[in-house]
């Protein structure tokens, strides 16, 4: 008796590694959307921080890709190489630029809670692509029906209606605290800007959900050389990121760093948030590619709530 139940634990345990895993990663993107905000504030710009959010993250995984997974490489034929460079122009650079343009002209709050609408991307994209199937007969798939309706209802809410500031209990009796908080918000989110941002998180999901059906299909071929996969995508992605810069940027100075905000923004989402967000995420679809169909579209659907970006 004690040994099975020794056991379940240890199962229980093994089975909720991912999901304790991705509850830690959304505290780190809390700390990293609030960093990245003060950074785009101080005048960096998200081309920039693109480019050397993922060269840090080249240079920290490919050594370990080549040490640990040196072995049995997939050949890069045609194929192959057009997935990683669609899966590196989905990622680093749409998804990433969208969303940091977005985060720039509204806050950490709403960026984070826009970013929710994931799964349910996702989800319908799955479902499109014939990676999920839906039987309305079972309960999970209703909560999942349910679920994608209302988080696209809560992000058509969030993007069209702007209601007025919540004052804290702690800061409602602060002299002229909401005259001062009040001309404040109105000059730094604007509707039109606030609206505008809106719409660029939007395409960011969009970008990201997009890269799950392709990365699907890289997977497979890489389901034992994840890290490798990982590097490619983040070499590939500066490298885009870098043309992408050179036409919108024409200053030099954008590229000027040095031991500031900027170098901690840049850092820290490579440390944190990056690495961990790829691992993750190929960790989960890999497995996905091994089960059932319902376990799968389970999969898919928790790996990209582990992701919002």
């Amino acid at each position: 008796m004690a040994t099975e139940k020794l056991r379940s634990g240890a199962n229980f345990l093994e089975n909720s590694k991912p999901y304790f895993a991705m509850i830690a990663l959304q505290f780190g993107y809390a700390g990293m959307n609030i960093i990245t905000k003060v950074s785009l504030n101080r005048g960096m710009s998200h081309y920039v921080l693109v480019v050397y959010r993922h060269a840090f993250a080249t240079a920290v995984v490919a050594p370990f890709a080549f040490i640990l997974e040196r072995k049995a490489q997939p050949r890069i034929k045609f194929p192959i190489f057009m997935q990683i460079f669609f899966l590196a122009l989905l990622g680093p650079v749409i998804d990433q630029n969208f969303y940091y343009a977005g985060l720039k002209l509204t806050s950490p709050t709403f960026s984070c809670a826009m970013s929710n609408v994931l799964p349910a991307m996702t989800f319908v994209m799955a479902v499109l692509c014939r990676m999920e199937k839906i039987n309305m007969k079972k309960v999970r798939c209703q909560a999942k029906v349910v679920g994608t309706l209302v988080t696209v209802a809560g992000t058509m809410l969030m993007t069209l209606y702007k209601g007025p500031r919540v004052e804290m209990v702690w800061t409602k009796h602060a002299p002229h605290h909401g005259q001062i908080n009040n001309a404040t918000y109105t000059t730094t989110y604007s509707d039109k800007d606030w609206f505008i941002g809106s719409i660029l998180l939007i395409i960011a999901t969009l970008a990201w959900a997009s890269l799950f059906v392709l990365q699907a299909k890289a997977i497979e071929t890489y389901k034992n050389h994840q890290l490798s996969l990982t590097s490619l995508i983040c070499f590939i992605g500066t490298l885009q990121a870098i043309a992408v810069t050179f036409i919108m940027e024409h200053k030099p100075s954008v590229w000027t760093i040095g031991w500031d905000m900027n170098l901690l923004a840049a850092a820290y989402a490579c440390a944190w948030c990056h690495l961990n967000r790829f691992r993750l995420i190929l960790s989960s679809l890999g497995k996905a590619q091994r089960t059932s169909g319902e376990e799968r579209g389970r999969r898919y659907t928790l790996a990209s709530k582990g992701c919002s970006t």
